[in-house]
């Protein structure tokens, strides 16, 4: 099967998915296992004995049904507001990928109708509440098995939601008889807090080389120096990340003139927002990088439990906690927030008043309140990322009556995460609205090559302001612009 990597997640899972339609081999070897385990008269969890604390009881061959049944409706009892459409189809997806894997039993009627769903755009509708981050994302994963079973419910058009019984009906097929252990494979994995990892994660690839256009933007409109960015200096402390960032804002500020205007100024040092952009962005930049790593580990794991082993052993063990992905988590929303943090900083920079530019970037202020209030939002942002950022993972409570006794609360930790990414998407989205509206002031010296054309690429959709507006709706048009990477060119890495 397709390795499946965080760049080129998209194209591998569909590699994947495909070669698992066309050859099953694996897939159908555990299976036989399972059958096989099923006639030896030994207890094994979740395929002839209850859950959790239950574990120790036995379940007859006549009841093997009813209990994988039975695990799919009592722990569907997630609750909230749904994950995202989107992510919800990663987390179908990565479900998948680790059943096809061969080492979980699942039947191939289940593994099939489940693979239709993908091929179909079937997408279950989840509730985004009730993981632990351990014994896997049950409740998220029990929500997401339902329509196997004609139940719950599936995103329609207009981000309604039909039935799981309507698209069974709609795909021409016919509600499906759960095997022995076909429930337990369904519901134990990580793939809730995986999918947000995988998402956020190709998000913030964009992102932090946006924030370094951005910080060399700030740097050309408040005729910063670009001493800090010397190759030489980053030699003496060569952490990878920082060296690449100093590197991108050397090549952002080429062939500016902005920079040659005031190269004898007299000004001896910048604020730490213009002059430490290598060593904050890189830190994130290579917490970042850490995240991938361990992402990229899981989502090409085999996550459930118990396994079957290529031997026929079937072991039960914790591959399902979440404990390695609720770090990584909880780290990529600091490493991003941090992003927010020094954005802000930059954006209250250029509303002072700076070497010429006019206080709080308008030139009539009195009557107007020119950029002063974004900055006010950017900075609900940074405080509200601040406290999303206290780390789900140090927290744990005990559940299944104390059978289950440490979880690792990731679930949480990806949940979080989201809005940090969404809140510094929108603070560096009031620094590119701030940063560009200063530039202007500079005409008719220009920028470096990149920042002119990231600035003429801005202007093609948001305008100058010489007068108060609704200047809402530009902060999400300049959001978007740095979601899609349209403002970014080859001279950033």
């Amino acid at each position: 099967m397709q390795q499946l990597t965080i760049a080129h997640f998209e194209d591998n899972l569909n590699t994947s998915l495909q070669q698992l339609r066309a050859n099953p081999d694996r897939l159908l070897a555990s299976r036989e296992h399972v059958e096989t385990a099923l006639q030896d008269g030994n207890a094994y969890y979740g395929i002839n004995t209850g859950f959790g604390v239950l574990a120790n009881q036995r379940i007859s061959p006549d009841a093997v049904t009813d209990l994988q049944r039975n695990l799919i409706l009592s722990h569907a009892c997630g609750v909230g507001e749904p994950v995202p459409e989107d992510i919800t189809r990663i987390m179908l997806g990565l479900k998948l990928h680790a059943l096809g894997l061969g080492f979980s039993g699942i039947s191939w009627p289940t593994f099939e109708l489940l693979l239709t769903f993908w091929e179909q755009q079937i997408t279950p509708w989840i509730p985004s509440r009730g993981s632990l981050g351990a014994s896997g994302d049950l409740a998220p994963l029990a929500h997401m098995a339902l329509p196997l079973l004609g139940r719950g419910q599936v995103w329609g058009s207009d981000s309604k939601t039909i039935s799981g019984a309507q698209a069974l009906r709609n795909c021409e097929r016919q509600p499906v008889t759960l095997g022995a252990k076909d429930g337990l494979a369904l519901i134990n994995g990580t793939q809730l807090m995986s999918s947000y990892g995988v998402y956020v994660l190709q998000q913030a690839l964009t992102l932090i080389r946006n924030a370094d256009l951005l910080a060399a933007m700030s740097l050309e409109a408040l005729q910063g120096s670009a001493q800090p960015f010397d190759r030489r200096v980053h030699e003496l402390r060569p952490h990878s990340g920082q060296q690449q960032v100093a590197a991108n804002i050397r090549a952002l500020l080429q062939g500016s003139e902005i920079l040659d205007s005031h190269r004898d100024c007299g000004k001896v040092q910048d604020p730490y927002c213009l002059r430490c952009v290598p060593q904050v962005h890189g830190a994130s930049r290579l917490a970042i990088a850490h995240a991938i790593g361990i992402i990229e580990t899981e989502i090409n794991s085999v996550t459930d439990n118990p396994l079957v082993m290529d031997n026929g052993d079937i072991i039960s063990a914790g591959n399902f906690h979440g404990q390695p992905l609720a770090l990584a988590l909880d780290y990529t929303a600091i490493a991003l927030a941090e992003l927010a943090n020094i954005s802000e900083r930059r954006t209250y920079l250029l509303l002072e008043g700076h070497d010429g530019l006019p206080r709080l970037l308008m030139k009539d202020t009195g009557v107007n309140s020119g950029f002063m209030i974004p900055q006010y939002t950017a900075a609900a942002l940074v405080s509200e990322n601040k406290v999303l950022c206290h780390p789900a993972s140090v927290d744990s409570i005990p559940s299944s009556l104390g059978q289950e006794d440490h979880v690792s609360m990731g679930s949480i930790s990806a949940l979080k995460l989201l809005q940090v990414l969404k809140n510094t998407e929108r603070v560096l989205a009031v620094e590119l609205l701030t940063s560009a509206q200063a530039l202007d002031f500079r005409l008719p010296l220009k920028p470096g090559i990149s920042v002119a054309k990231a600035h003429a690429k801005m202007r093609e959709h948001v305008r100058h302001a010489d007068s108060d507006y609704e200047v809402g709706t530009d902060i999400e048009c300049c959001a978007e612009l740095l979601r899609n990477g349209s403002l970014l060119s080859d001279s950033t890495s």
